[in-house]
């Protein structure tokens, strides 16, 4: 997960890089590109298996979006509906799945049809599941407008819902047929939520790529304020390396598992605050990349000046590095690692953790002793 096609420029106004997840027969394009939402139609046209299409968005999304999209795909000759469904982490339940399945089995639904997710990662996770579900699968086609979406949540077919005691605990493996990205959504996005998708873009050069976090350094404001070309630039390169690691491990059995960095302690975080808007996801990720890098430095494994210059970048953007950041969390440590042992990614009843050597080098461990843990916590927690 080194380097990245995207750092050689951005592609010329009016084109779109092209990025290929290389899974055999259900191999897909990512498309990343300013303005590519009024090709949006063209380019999903000929990939449906028949010109038939349900588009899931969320009430914040459809304002702008959604109208210009159905007339396009018309225009292309699909005849598509749409379901509208509430903004925000609590949509991401059993009850929006069974009012979403629903409303598409209502529509006439049929084996061949795709749904079309508009939205940021909660639309897609939720759309994506749905299909995988529905009538033992469709197709699925993601249009994410948020960066957290862009970078990671519509790459990669990982799709589920929450669950009261704990987060995308219910789900499924479904690869999308087409993703395509325009960083121009990000405008209508206040700062805070563009900044919350900035975390798991910083989350790649964390893992693999140190070049692609030096990069950052220079111009994640830019990643996030829009300026230049540095959005598709780190759109590009985040999409390429997660394109890399899911053809290699597209189930999550090794190496895919280092995507997780930071997540064992942000869902933790999450499911304490109850999904809600005190903290977005990619907040928690940022603390959650902090408290691994700052636990390996306990235990270790890098220096402690590896993880002061990680959590100096985020705060230089503007995202919290550390659990007093949210309002009101009373977390204790026996509660924060009861919710982190209801985590999907315990294995043998062991808390497995991403942990690091050094930015740039992260590895998998289930090997933390509880005792170690706890003493930490009890430093960050009280």
């Amino acid at each position: 997960m080194t380097g990245g096609p995207a750092l050689t420029g951005a592609p010329p106004e009016g084109a779109a890089a092209r990025v290929r997840v290389s899974l055999a027969e259900r191999s897909y394009d990512i498309l990343v590109g300013n303005g590519l939402r009024r090709r949006f139609a063209a380019e999903i046209a000929p990939v449906l298996a028949r010109p038939r299409a349900i588009v899931v968005t969320d009430e914040n999304v459809a304002a702008p979006y959604l109208a210009p999209l159905m007339a396009d795909l018309a225009a292309a000759g699909v005849k598509a509906d749409s379901v509208v469904l509430p903004p925000g982490e609590e949509t991401k339940s059993f009850a929006h799945l069974e009012r979403l399945t629903g409303r598409c089995l209502e529509l006439g639904l049929e084996r061949r049809d795709t749904l079309i997710a508009l939205g940021g990662g909660v639309i897609g996770d939720l759309a994506g599941f749905a299909a995988a579900v529905l009538l033992r699968g469709v197709g699925c086609i993601q249009l994410p407008t948020t960066l957290l979406a862009q970078v990671d949540s519509s790459v990669g077919g990982k799709t589920a819902i929450d669950m009261p005691g704990g987060k995308n605990l219910v789900g499924a493996f479904h690869q999308p047929g087409l993703v395509l990205i325009d960083p121009e959504t990000l405008d209508t996005l206040d700062r805070r939520q563009r900044l919350a998708g900035y975390a798991e873009t910083v989350k790649y050069g964390l893992i693999r790529d140190r070049a692609f976090f030096e990069w950052l350094e220079a111009n994640g404001r830019a990643v996030v304020d829009g300026g230049g070309d540095a959005r598709v630039r780190a759109i590009e390169t985040a999409c390429a390396a997660k394109a890399g690691v899911v053809a290699r491990d597209e189930r999550e059995s090794g190496e895919r598992a280092l995507l997780n960095l930071g997540h064992t302690f942000a869902h933790a975080l999450e499911t304490a605050t109850g999904y809600s808007d005190r903290l977005l996801h990619g907040e928690a990720v940022a603390i959650g990349m902090c408290m691994a890098f700052d636990l390996s430095a306990e235990l270790g494994w890098t220096g402690g000046q590896e993880a002061a210059r990680v959590r100096a970048h985020l705060d230089s953007v503007g995202l919290p590095t550390a659990p007093a950041a949210v309002e009101g969390l009373g977390l204790t440590p026996a509660a924060a690692i009861g919710l982190m042992r209801r985590d999907k990614k315990v294995t043998d009843g062991r808390i497995a953790f991403v942990l690091v050597r050094g930015i740039g080098d992260a590895f998998v461990t289930a090997a933390v002793e509880e005792a170690d843990l706890e003493a930490y916590l009890s430093g960050v927690l009280g």
